[in-house]
């Protein structure tokens, strides 16, 4: 099994200098969430020069495209800028686990609806822009899956609570 480290992720996308959001999981555990997950979610600015660093950082990351369902896992793949501009949403097991790189997530138009209200947090001692609490309810919310909504009343209840205790920072 492939040891899951979001944090050697998010370390490479910064070297790289990626321009994204950390999304789903991982940005709701940083806000308190108690859900445990096994992947790291990212939106990623989808300008030409950020697809450029971004296939380089996955590189890096020995990145290769995971196969969910009946796929043929032996699918020729070429990860280079050409093939993340003709796509959109790609999930990605690398030697730090499991990696989805979104450039629309559910419920939003993407990186440039997201980064305005992001917050900086630090996760695996690197400090990256995190999706607000908003806007991980309302991606929860257009996802629709069942652990999506459940995780939606947990999120609501954490805004609720950060709300009622009146915090404003991460």
């Amino acid at each position: 099994m492939i040891p899951f480290d979001p944090g050697e992720v998010l370390a490479t996308l910064e070297q790289h200098g990626v321009r994204f959001v950390v999304i789903g999981g991982i940005a709701g555990r940083t806000w308190g969430s108690p859900t445990v997950t096994r992947d790291l979610d990212v939106a990623y600015d989808r300008a030409d020069d950020n697809l450029e660093r971004l296939a380089a950082a996955l590189e890096d990351l020995d990145a290769r495209l995971r196969i969910a369902g009946d796929a043929d896992p032996d699918l020729p793949f070429q990860l280079d800028v050409e093939t993340l501009r003709r796509g959109l949403n790609f999930t990605f097991r690398t030697r730090a686990g499991d990696v989805d790189v979104l450039g629309q997530p559910a419920g939003v138009d993407g990186y440039a609806e997201l980064i305005p209200n992001a917050v900086a947090m630090t996760i695996g001692g690197v400090t990256v822009p995190v999706a607000d609490l908003d806007d991980l309810i309302r991606m929860k919310l257009a996802a629709g899956r069942a652990k999506d909504r459940i995780e939606v009343e947990i999120l609501a209840a954490v805004r609720d609570e950060r709300e009622r205790l009146g915090r404003t920072d991460p």
